[in-house]
């Protein structure tokens, strides 16, 4: 028994010593270089965070300055295809009128014909106006814009529109010229 005992004490003794390996060792530069390391990174987040908002802010200017161009496009071109109107108006409608081959009673239709053309660019030009000097229903720029293309378009269709019935005035007028001569010409026969 005393043999048992001693070599329990044994194992016990040589397991003990293999189980003990004593308390761990920190080292605690390693722990403060960690802790800078974590707040340089801290302030890399943040100014990267102060950039992308910075770049937001610059990306919302771009787009108002864009909006703003568009608008400016969109009255210019107005302001372009109306003066076209009032110049074909001016010159075409009057060159017409004046015409010997056009019947008393087909000058007042042309006239309201043209008449109608003019006074619907001349609402629009109102519209545009309210539209650049109020807040017209509280609208964006985005939507401003939108709606300053769609009278763009609008008098380019006015534009065709007068320029059709132009032509088609002028070639009544060269018909009517052209059977003239054919009815009031000379037989040589």
């Amino acid at each position: 028994m005393r043999k048992f005992i001693f070599m329990c004490l044994l194992v016990l003794g040589t397991i003990g010593q293999v189980s003990a390996q004593g308390m761990p060792v920190y080292d605690n530069t390693n722990f403060i270089t960690l802790g800078k390391q974590i707040l340089e990174a801290a302030k890399q987040t943040e100014n990267l965070i102060k950039t992308v908002e910075f770049m937001r802010q610059q990306k919302e200017r771009i787009e108002k300055v864009s909006n703003v161009v568009k608008q400016l496009k969109a009255v210019r071109e107005l302001a372009r295809n109306n003066e076209r109107l009032f110049d074909v108006v001016r010159n075409d409608v009057r060159h017409i009128l004046n015409s010997p081959y056009i019947k008393p009673e087909e000058i007042t239709r042309i006239s309201k014909s043209f008449e109608s053309i003019i006074e619907n660019s001349l609402e629009d030009l109102d519209f545009v106006q309210q539209i650049l000097s109020s807040d017209y229903l509280k609208m964006t720029d985005a939507e401003r814009a939108e709606v300053l293309k769609e009278r763009e378009t609008r008098s380019k269709e006015m534009v065709a529109e007068i320029e059709r019935k132009t032509k088609r005035y002028n070639d009544i007028i060269s018909f009517r010229e052209m059977q003239d001569k054919i009815n009031n010409r000379a037989t040589n026969y």
